[in-house]
């Protein structure tokens, strides 16, 4: 029986999922234990993530032209960057950064690689294989997202507003996985989709997010 794209996806979220524990900080900020400086560094971090990973969606979206299923993942992926940048203000400014520390901050190559290998996958992997690996890591991600999200407000004394840029992320885009499906279903019908390379792509993808957060102070 052929392989339709719920198996592709279903299967390479469950075989790639981030082992448990892998993430070290995650559980501390959960629990009040990570020091402030750990949430200033992530935002500080994430000016620079975010601003890079919205031009490697944009170029994802453009190289998906011939295929508009797949252009149609990468699109919203790029607009949502641009809304999550605006929100990453209230989060440094709880943080107590200013405009000033931002952009007097130099990122950190463990910060900076998950970045730079979605940036390497726009310009050389198969955009559709792609979607899977993205597809895989948002999983996770938007797990984390809605930890840290409650534990700032309960733990560290953050409001609403300098929360929104975790909650934006926290909240399931009802769209999205239907959009996933479509740019998955695209590639299998024209051949182009390589599970094997995608799963390759999904597990760095992962291991670069857990890099992320274990770069940022613990202590």
């Amino acid at each position: 029986m052929a392989r339709t794209a719920q198996d592709v996806l279903t299967d390479a979220v469950r075989e790639l999922a981030p082992d448990t524990g892998a993430n070290r900080l995650v559980p501390l900020i959960a629990t009040g234990a990570a020091p402030r400086s750990a949430i200033a560094a992530f935002a500080l971090e994430q000016h620079h993530v975010i601003a890079s990973d919205r031009r490697s969606y944009r170029h994802l979206a453009e190289r998906s032209a011939a295929r508009p299923a797949v252009a149609a993942f990468f699109d919203p992926l790029a607009r949502g960057e641009t809304t999550a940048l605006e929100l990453l203000g209230p989060l440094a400014a709880a943080c107590g950064l200013d405009e000033r520390a931002v952009g007097a901050y130099e990122p950190t190559p463990g910060g900076q690689a998950y970045p730079a290998y979605t940036a390497w996958l726009a310009l050389q992997a198969e955009p559709v294989d792609v979607v899977v690996a993205v597809t895989v890591n948002f999983a996770a991600w938007g797990g984390y997202c809605t930890t840290v999200g409650r534990a700032l407000r309960t733990h560290y004394g953050f409001d609403d507003t300098a929360c929104g840029f975790f909650d934006f992320f926290a909240r399931p885009d009802p769209d999205a996985a239907e959009r996933a499906l479509a740019a998955v279903a695209a590639g299998l019908a024209d051949g182009v989709l390589t599970e094997r390379l995608a799963h390759r792509y999904g597990r760095l993808l992962q291991g670069y997010e857990t890099m992320f957060w274990n770069s940022l102070p613990e202590g």
